[in-house]
């Protein structure tokens, strides 16, 4: 399976590397941008404060940048937090996306937005601040509408961002867990 795995606000740190080479293990073809032009960040304040002045629209031409060559054999797409937020808009608008793994994050979805039959995995702690009960509610029930075949799966009492063992969030069991059932979604698509 080929995977676009983009990262969080905190940029392309060790963690996303890790998780790249974990997929290219289970036999998966993985490429994991930069979008932040080689910034990282160990404060999620920094991280936001280059996202906003970057812009989201810029990120996600970059992004763009980065799928076009690799869509036409069918992609999918993957991402940690605001990587999620890029990556679920770029599998919505490409017809011949494979799948949508969440890590973290999702993004509102446009209207009139389809994806009949995509598979969409979301992988997000239990409570998230940046996740909230209403907020997956909603999320969930307009991905429905677009025709995507959607899982939610929530990690009780772990913190936002709980994959990346340098930041406190982290929380092994649930990463762990997170990687097993990942790594057997994309193994059946």
């Amino acid at each position: 399976m080929n995977i676009l795995l983009l990262h969080s606000t905190y940029g392309r740190r060790p963690a996303v590397e890790a998780a790249a080479e974990r997929l290219r293990s289970a036999g998966h073809e993985v490429t994991a941008p930069d979008l932040f032009e080689g910034r990282t960040f160990e404060d999620v304040e920094e991280g936001r404060e280059y996202r906003d002045a970057t812009g989201t629209e810029e990120l996600l031409r970059r992004a763009v940048r980065e799928a076009a060559p690799l869509s036409e054999r069918g992609l999918v797409y993957a991402g940690f937090s605001l990587g999620g937020a890029l990556a679920q808009n770029l599998a919505l608008g490409d017809e011949r996306a494979r799948g949508l793994l969440l890590l973290h994050g999702t993004s509102d979805i446009a209207e009139g937005a389809t994806a009949d039959g995509l598979p969409v995995q979301l992988h997000v702690a239990e409570p998230d601040p940046f996740e909230p009960d209403d907020w997956l509610s909603a999320w969930y029930l307009n991905m429905r509408r677009t025709g995507a075949d959607v899982e939610i799966f929530r990690y009780r009492g772990a913190g936002h961002l709980y994959t990346d063992p340098a930041l406190p969030d982290y929380d092994e069991a649930a990463a762990e867990a997170t990687w097993r059932t990942a790594t057997g979604f994309l193994d059946s698509l």
